[in-house]
């Protein structure tokens, strides 16, 4: 949950008259969520944010389902996405519910003659690889490897790519994404306990209008379509805007881990929170320091959510062969674990240099065709013994 913030020039009042140096009025706009109840901007714009000239055919981006009912561990190489030039082409969704969809993309070049909006999902974007600019008419937010960027839904935006290598983890959420309400005080402060602070919050900068006239395309996302529109303004024309509602960052690096005398459960780790799953980070940190503490994560029974974990970087003691990209589900209703070996050799090590994004679904989880393609179909045997 961002913190309030302004960029720009505004109104002492709101809903009061605020013109333009030609005596125009600028275009008052309440961006809103939940009705009137969520979170919410005051945007002001040169021009009504209303003035459509074309509507296109809509087309489906809807993920096409595999494996609707799921029960066996499962794991997807991901950097065998093919990298593709367009940001919005590159998206393959893997993992989807009626909560989420999970999405990996390698997208190559910046988005150059379109810009994008998701109606009814939040979006996090992990950037894995890469670095650049996250554009709205909010303001300009740079990211680089290890940001979450948090977008919520209805903001139009366009990625700028400082090169073609670019790996993203993508988490599309039907319910607002927010902080952890036990980080938060009752007037909605990060409180002292909280893995970050306001601090670490990466807010827009540098507010530039463009107050343009011309044929702007839109490819608004909802329900599983692209809708093209073709505007008669630049959407990024805003003179100024308040309120929580705008897109922000947060670095993994940033993540302070919380440790213990023995091991320290998941819930420590977490970093977002929707209505129907939790997302957390996974740091390098210091082990538990209790003399006869077994750093190894315990064996578990998914019993009311799968676990998604996305791999980064560093090693992980508790799984072989790892790779950079990699994503393993691990569904409810069977246990899942350590891999053989693993609790033993973890005895006595001091620290981990793991880096990984988990999310815990509280629905199943379905698995798309676009996953099939970078599955690896042996995944569930890794937990047999090693035979001589």
């Amino acid at each position: 949950m961002p913190v309030y913030h302004t960029l720009g020039e505004i109104p002492p009042k709101r809903h009061t008259v605020f013109r333009q140096p030609d005596g125009r009025l600028y275009a008052e706009e309440l961006v809103s969520t939940q009705g009137f109840s969520g979170m919410y901007s005051l945007v002001y714009h040169c021009h009504p944010p209303t003035i459509v000239k074309e509507t296109g055919t809509p087309y489906s981006v809807e993920p096409a389902i595999a494996r609707k009912k799921h029960l066996r561990h499962t794991s997807l190489k991901g950097f065998q996405v093919s990298p593709q030039p367009d940001y919005l082409e590159s998206r393959k969704p893997v993992l989807v519910n009626s909560d989420l969809q999970i999405s990996l993309a390698a997208p190559q070049n910046s988005m150059q003659d379109y810009f994008y909006k998701n109606s009814q999902a939040d979006e996090i974007v992990f950037i894995h690889e890469g670095s650049g600019l996250l554009q709205t008419g909010f303001g300009e937010l740079p990211f680089e490897y290890g940001d979450y960027l948090v977008i919520p839904r209805g903001t139009i935006h366009r990625f700028r790519f400082n090169d073609t290598a670019n790996r993203l983890f993508i988490v599309e959420s039907f319910s607002p994404v927010r902080t952890p309400k036990r980080y938060r005080n009752d007037q909605g402060q990060l409180m002292e306990h909280a893995p970050y602070c306001e601090r670490d919050i990466k807010r827009p900068r540098h507010l530039v209008t463009h107050d343009e006239k011309g044929e702007f395309r839109i490819l608004i996302k909802k329900q599983g379509l692209i809708y093209p529109y073709i505007y008669g303004t630049h959407p990024f024309d805003y003179i100024g805007w308040d309120g929580f509602h705008y897109p922000w960052g947060f670095s993994i690096h940033d993540f302070e881990p919380v440790t213990g005398r023995l091991h320290q459960p998941p819930p420590v780790h977490q970093t977002f929170e929707a209505d129907n799953f939790v997302l957390c980070s996974f740091c390098p940190r210091k082990y538990d320091y209790h003399p006869q503490s077994i750093p190894a994560p315990y064996n578990h029974s998914n019993v009311d959510s799968d676990e998604v974990l996305y791999y980064v970087d560093g090693d992980f003691m508790s799984r072989r062969n790892v790779e950079r990209g990699q994503i393993t589900l691990h569904p409810g209703g069977i246990p899942h674990g350590p891999h053989p070996g693993a609790v033993e050799k973890s005895i006595g090590k001091e620290a981990t240099d793991e880096l990984a994004v988990m999310i815990d679904p509280f629905h199943p989880l379905m698995i798309t065709e676009e996953a099939l393609k970078i599955e690896d179909p042996d995944y569930y045997k890794s937990w047999q013994e090693m035979v001589e």
